[in-house]
């Protein structure tokens, strides 16, 4: 039977699996919780995607009468 990986293949990637399971604990996307308020604002993102929505829709609504006064 052929082998997939020699041992020195699989000890690497267990190494590197064991490293990569350690790190993600130690490493953290942002700090810890300091009290006050640490909300994200939402308002500068979602009304530019409310906007969008709503040109996509009036685009959409424009194609849709063109189509029926062509028929």
């Amino acid at each position: 039977m052929k082998k997939i990986f020699n041992t020195t293949q699989t000890e690497k990637i267990l190494t590197l699996l064991i490293l990569m399971l350690v790190l993600t604990n130690i490493v953290n996307a942002q700090p810890p919780d300091l009290g006050g308020d640490v909300d994200a604002p939402i308002d500068g993102g979602l009304s530019l995607l409310i906007a969008g929505g709503v040109g996509y829709g009036i685009k959409k609504a424009k194609e849709i009468s063109r189509k029926k006064k062509q028929e």
